[in-house]
């Protein structure tokens, strides 16, 4: 059977152009809510199989998306590789220790990739559960987004710590990115090889660095990613998203199938450097989800911007905690009703 989600990271024609939202396994569903009360830790719940198939299913059940995404998190992998993890309340992810030097990038684990075998075998138990014809997405945090938890050791607003390296210590940090993408396409490879239809890069943090050093420090390496994930699994997606670096997109090049747009970057601006190049994905604002005539409005823009060219719906970032779910099922519904209705009209 034929995945509608597929065959639009392939730019190939499809009835209607597929949604999903990035976060959709989360907080906004009370089904959710109910497995984390049960079970008690988010970090936890990553590790747990039969929980991260059963979290990772509802957004399809629910909402009737055309793909689910991997149940997991970005850092389950510099956990492995011996950084200890904590979910502080009010702050988010703390890493216990941090990478500062030479000493700190040798001691870390080249096979974190094999120990975090829970990913995988997640992977394998949503497929059993995944409808045919819904595509299931694996995903990992670039490089340049994964190397700044390590050397920060948690979220930032200056990113001092790691723009100190980029510029009083290159050498350490180009180091510290070779190792975490080597250990990233082991990782995304193995998703594959559990059943993942497609792969995701996110870099949450592209948009802290300026132009040049976006390239060198964040971009290029997800670029290696992308190459030799699609040499390996060339019938497999490849989905590369960078945040807030819509002025760089002119220079952005690459073996992706798909790109990720935010909301700062209107939709006509990306399909004007891409053109029919990429798949774009995107890129409504999360906070429209409050309000259903402001979704309706931000779809059929644009759906319309994009009507005959490359596309799959989603958010410009994450849904939010607070959404709620019948605005995010009218979401996925008004897109697919209205971009099906402008494929009738041709």
């Amino acid at each position: 059977m034929r995945k509608i989600f597929i065959d639009a990271c392939f730019g190939k024609e499809t009835p209607y152009t597929p949604v999903w939202m990035m976060r959709q396994a989360g907080r906004y569903l009370p089904e959710y809510m109910e497995v984390r009360r049960k079970v008690g830790n988010f970090l936890d719940m990553t590790r747990n199989p039969e929980v991260v198939a059963e979290v990772t299913i509802q957004p399809i059940e629910i909402l009737d998306v055309d793909a689910a995404i991997l149940f997991s998190d970005i850092l389950n992998l510099p956990m492995e590789m011996g950084l200890p993890l904590k979910f502080e309340k009010g702050v988010g992810p703390v890493f216990e220790k941090t990478i500062s030097s030479e000493e700190d990038i040798d001691a870390l684990d080249p096979k974190a990739d094999e120990k975090i075998a829970y990913v995988y075998e997640g992977v394998r138990k949503i497929k059993e559960r995944l409808p045919e014809n819904k595509a299931l997405i694996g995903f990992a945090g670039s490089p340049w987004t994964i190397s700044t938890y390590m050397v920060e050791g948690r979220g930032s607003k200056q990113y001092a710590k790691i723009k100190k390296m980029v510029y009083a210590n290159p050498m350490m940090l180009h180091r510290l990115l070779s190792f975490n993408t080597n250990e990233t396409i082991e990782y995304l490879s193995k998703q594959i090889e559990a059943g993942a239809d497609a792969v995701m890069i996110f870099d949450s943090w592209g948009g802290a660095l300026e132009k040049e050093k976006f390239f060198e420090f964040s971009w290029n390496y997800m670029k290696e990613i992308a190459r030799n994930i699609k040499e390996k699994y060339p019938n497999v997606p490849v989905i590369g998203f960078s945040k807030g670096v819509g002025l760089y997109m002119s220079e952005m090049d690459g073996e992706f199938d798909v790109i990720g747009v935010d909301w700062n970057t209107p939709m006509d601006y990306a399909l004007g450097i891409f053109k029919d190049n990429y798949t774009l994905q995107g890129n409504m604002d999360p906070t429209r989800l409050y309000s259903k005539s402001a979704t309706k409005e931000a779809v059929e823009n644009i759906a319309n911007i994009m009507n005959g060219h490359r596309h799959i719906f989603n958010l410009g970032h994450g849904i939010l905690p607070d959404v709620p779910v019948e605005n995010a099922k009218f979401f996925v519904d008004y897109a697919k009703e209205y971009s099906r209705k402008l494929r009738e009209r041709k």
